[in-house]
């Protein structure tokens, strides 16, 4: 009898295109804390193909074709909905985002809120990412 060999999964990053290239650049990066570790110019008749990393998950950061203008994504579709991040301190990024302009999908009168056991919110990036920052580790 054969053992099977247990692979070791996980998930390694999602990609993001953006018609605002430098403003979602320095969202990922200087706001959220990726790391920018590769930037292509001109790849596949794309301005720009990024990779961005936070700890061992990676965000490939792209613009559509040449020529071609993106549309915003549907919250109310299928798929991907948003992306979360766990956050040290809330209070604290919410606070850092509001004071740039960024905005907020609001639930019940605010930014902050709880559900079922931690507190989130969730911002809106330059593309239209939902981003979701939380404070509990948990699920």
């Amino acid at each position: 009898m054969r053992r099977s060999k247990k692979k070791s999964s996980f998930v390694h990053h999602i990609c993001i295109q953006t018609n605002n290239y430098e403003q979602s650049l320095n969202f990922y990066r200087g706001l959220l804390g990726f790391e920018l570790i590769s930037e292509s110019a001109n790849f596949h008749n794309r301005h720009y193909n990024s990779w961005l990393r936070m700890g061992d998950f990676h965000v490939e950061l792209q613009t559509g074709k040449i020529g071609e203008k993106l549309e915003h994504l549907n919250p109310n579709s299928q798929g991907i909905v948003h992306l979360c991040l766990w956050v040290e301190n809330l209070s604290y990024e919410v606070e850092k985002f509001k004071k740039i302009g960024f905005e907020f999908k609001i639930k019940d009168g605010q930014e902050i809120y709880h559900v079922e056991n931690g507190r989130l919110c969730k911002l809106i990036a330059p593309e239209g990412t939902i981003i979701e920052l939380r404070d509990n580790r948990g699920i």
